[in-house]
């Protein structure tokens, strides 16, 4: 049997440089510049392997032996000790993975597909403001449906659509986790939904201008970049994003094209869209180009587009409850009152889709003749001024035919 324990604590303080046997493969390994490591020799599957154990004195005797112990258990039960304690370090490694870390890891991963890179912070804000105050300096695999149903129970009825916007971000946050390699339950956030219960809310739809009040509001209007930025898109029912992002590049003489990472869904959209502009909005734009900077047509303070507030707080300053993407209602709601448009193409308007992926597919057109029509007439009713005598023959015309297609088809 080969000696063990043959070294002692006060022996090691005066010893050489060389390698200095403790027994059963331990041993202390001095070097000539007083530096020391103990090393533990082992044969694992027929192959001899050394394995650090640490620097010396920081690594005492006692806990040498310790150690080299726990490696030859490993080793008589057939293990590599090395191998296995990398394993437990990448372990380790896991379980310290912080929620505040993977969900910003998450959001770097996502920023490709979110309209302008996600630098409004949108999407990362229900979790920056509800989830990670609590539970951020968790490690992501102690996480569980109770710890996330205490974080939302505060929000869940009084905030219900932040509520679930914020828990639909933690699930895409645990399952990058989980392709990490973190043990998470994926599960989790579905369990916390089910513990909170159904949310006591009612939908509240944005507050719109009525179509018929519409006209006196446009006509208070004035030239500022945030008042001709609201004509705009009032004139053409476009939401906020694409009209702040407007650049001379998407004009062609009387066609707006929206470039389809502008349009709602972003990244994940793969039309472009197109917008006929009336002389009206033609108008509009050509005041806009006198403060434009470097093609961009509506300019904030500090160079860039206008915020998303802008045309906000034009409102804002006219004690008005309504929010700018309410005048889309407006026009949907003239359109389906005032005229006999198709419903198809009352649709296109807006930009809604209304048929599913294979009818689209074989459905080329963008109706752009039939909409240039309709907001013909929709400028001369916001506006107030007649058309002239040949475009409102035009679009009598236009609209005749839009009702006859319609019946036919009925």
């Amino acid at each position: 049997m080969r000696l063990m324990y043959r070294l002692n604590a006060k022996g090691l303080v005066s010893a050489k440089a060389g390698k200095h046997q403790d027994g059963g493969g331990l041993q202390l390994v001095k070097r000539e510049d007083g530096g020391a490591q103990w090393v533990l020799r082992v044969t694992v599957h027929g192959r001899r392997r050394e394995m650090g154990l640490g620097r010396y004195p920081d690594v005492g005797l006692a806990e040498a032996r310790r150690l080299a112990e726990g490696a030859r258990a490993i080793v008589r039960d057939g293990a590599d000790p090395i191998r296995h304690r990398e394993k437990m370090k990448r372990e380790a490694v896991r379980n310290l993975h912080l929620l505040k870390d993977v969900a910003s890891d998450c959001f770097e991963a996502r920023k490709a597909s979110l309209k302008g890179d996600g630098v409004n912070g949108r999407w990362f804000s229900p979790l920056e403001i509800h989830v990670l105050p609590k539970l951020g300096n968790t490690p992501v695999a102690e996480i569980d449906q109770a710890a996330i149903r205490d974080v939302m129970k505060p929000i869940w009825h009084a905030k219900a659509k932040t509520a679930e916007k914020a828990l639909q971000r933690l699930a895409i946050v645990m399952t990058h986790a989980a392709a990490l390699g973190l043990d998470v339950d994926l599960q989790a956030c579905v369990k916390a939904k089910a513990l909170l219960g159904a949310q006591n809310h009612t939908v509240e739809h944005i507050d719109a201008i009525a179509w018929a009040n519409v006209p006196a509001f446009y006509k208070s209007l004035g030239n500022t970049t945030g008042e001709l930025a609201l004509k705009l898109l009032i004139l053409t029912g476009v939401r906020s994003a694409p009209l702040r992002f407007m650049h001379e590049s998407h004009i062609d003489g009387d066609i707006w094209t929206i470039p389809a990472a502008l349009m709602k869904g972003g990244r994940n959209k793969t039309d472009d869209f197109r917008v006929p502009l009336t002389p009206e909005a033609l108008a509009v734009i050509g005041e806009a180009r006198t403060a434009s900077r470097d093609g961009l047509l509506f300019v904030g303070h500090k160079g860039k587009q206008i915020s998303d507030m802008a045309m906000s707080m034009v409102m804002r300053r006219r004690k008005f409850d309504a929010r700018p993407h309410g005048f889309r209602s407006s026009l949907r709601d003239w359109l389906a009152e005032a005229t006999d448009a198709p419903h198809e193409v009352a649709e296109a308007v807006l930009a809604h889709v209304t048929d599913g992926k294979v009818v689209r597919s074989y459905r080329r057109t963008d109706f752009l003749d039939q909409r240039r029509a309709l907001l013909e007439r929709w400028a001369v009713h916001v506006t107030g001024k007649p058309a002239k005598p040949a475009e409102e023959q035009e679009v009598a015309a236009e609209t005749r035919s839009l009702v006859e297609r319609r019946q036919e088809a009925a």
